[in-house]
C-alpha cells in the first residue's frame, strides 16, 4: 500500500476570470469543476486538470476577490512542477508563454515561469514512465501538452524535522539534500525542500494553500492517518469533500498536507463530457443557489467560446 504521488494542489487567486483564462486557455488545462469553497460558499473553488479530472493532474484554486498578492516563505510550497514530454515541448512553451509576455527562465531540462499573481511553475522534461495526464486543448499539440504533476519545491528552514513523518508515509530519501520521492504502483512525485528566503511568507493570492497526496479510499486514509499520528502529526478525521474524502495535517516544516482519496471522482455529479460547465454546489448549499449565483463572479470558459 503506497500513496500514488500527488492527488491535487490547491492555491489561491484574487481574480477567477483571469485565473480561468490563464490555466484553461494559455496552459490548456480543462476546467473540470466549478464549485464553491466548502467552508466559505460565497467564493469559488475551481478545479483544472486533464480531460477526465484524474488525480495527479488537478490544480485547484480558492477565489478570494480583492485579496492581496501573497509571498511564499518558510513552510510553503513555492513552485509547482509539471511534466512535459521532451525538450521540444519546453521550446513550444517558451514560445507560447513569450507570445503572451509571460517571462520564462530556461534551464537544460526545465522551464520556469509565474502566473499573473506570481504563482511559480516549472515544466520538467522528464520521462517518469507514468501514464500521461493531458488535456485536449485545441491549439496545443498533444505531444506538447502538460502531462500531470512532477512534484513540488518547498521552502523549509528545518527539512530534517520532516524526515520521520515522510518516511512513515512512504516517501523515500532522494539522496540529494532535501530531495524526496513518493512512488506508488502507477504514479510518482518529487518533493524537494530548499532554504527559505529571509522575508516571511504570507498565504494569499498567488500562493499554494496545500498539497494533497493520493490515497485509494477510506480504508487507506484511516491507515495512513494512524501512521501520521504515530509520527507525531495531528491529523483531522476523514472529511467528505464530495469528489474525494480528505485528511489534513501540517508536516513539521509547516506545509499543509492533505491525503485525498481517488475512489469517487469529478463525474460524481455531472457527466464526463460536460465537466466544468455548470456550477455544482454541495448539497448543504443547494437551497442557496440563487443567492450564490448572484454573488459569484461570472466566468467564461475558453473552451465554450465560439470563434468569431
Amino acid at each position: 500500500m503506497a500513496l500514488e504521488g500527488v492527488h491535487h494542489i490547491t492555491a489561491i487567486t484574487a481574480d477567477a476570470p483571469r485565473n480561468v483564462d490563464f490555466y484553461a486557455r494559455l496552459l490548456g488545462l480543462r476546467l473540470v469543476k466549478k464549485t464553491v469553497n466548502f467552508d466559505a460558499p460565497d467564493v469559488y473553488h475551481l478545479y483544472f486538470g486533464d480531460e477526465r479530472g484524474t488525480p495527479g493532474s488537478i490544480l485547484t484554486f480558492f477565489e478570494f476577490p480583492g485579496a492581496a498578492v501573497g509571498t511564499a516563505g518558510g513552510g510553503m510550497v513555492h513552485t509547482i512542477q509539471w511534466r512535459v514530454g521532451s525538450a521540444e515541448s519546453l521550446d513550444f512553451w517558451e514560445r507560447r508563454l513569450g507570445d503572451e509576455r509571460v517571462e520564462t527562465e530556461r534551464a537544460r531540462d526545465a522551464l520556469t515561469f509565474a502566473d499573473f499573481e506570481g504563482l511559480r511553475h516549472e515544466l520538467v522534461a522528464d520521462d517518469a514512465g507514468d501514464a500521461p495526464l493531458r488535456a485536449q486543448a485545441p491549439d496545443i499539440p498533444a505531444e506538447h501538452a502538460l502531462l500531470g504533476f512532477h512534484g513540488v519545491r518547498v521552502y523549509s528552514a528545518r527539512p530534517e524535522a520532516s524526515r520521520n513523518l515522510l518516511e512513515t508515509l512512504g516517501f523515500r530519501d532522494g539522496g540529494a539534500g532535501g530531495a524526496w520521492t513518493l512512488r506508488g504502483d502507477e504514479r510518482q512525485a518529487a518533493l524537494r525542500y530548499e532554504p527559505p528566503p529571509d522575508s516571511r511568507g504570507r498565504t494569499s493570492a498567488g500562493t499554494v494553500h496545500h498539497i494533497a497526496w493520493s490515497a485509494a479510499d477510506d480504508a487507506e486514509l484511516e491507515l495512513l492517518r494512524g501512521r501520521a499520528i504515530e509520527a507525531g502529526a495531528r491529523p483531522t478525521g476523514i472529511i467528505d469533500r464530495q469528489y474525494f474524502h480528505s485528511v489534513y495535517f501540517r508536516e513539521p516544516s509547516g506545509v499543509l498536507f492533505e491525503l485525498a482519496s481517488r475512489d469517487i471522482g469529478f463525474d460524481y455529479d455531472e457527466p464526463l463530457e460536460s465537466l466544468g460547465h455548470d456550477l455544482k454546489l454541495p448539497p448543504q448549499y443547494e437551497s442557496h443557489r440563487a443567492q450564490l449565483e448572484q454573488v459569484l463572479t461570472p466566468l467564461v470558459n475558453p473552451r465554450e467560446v465560439t470563434p468569431a
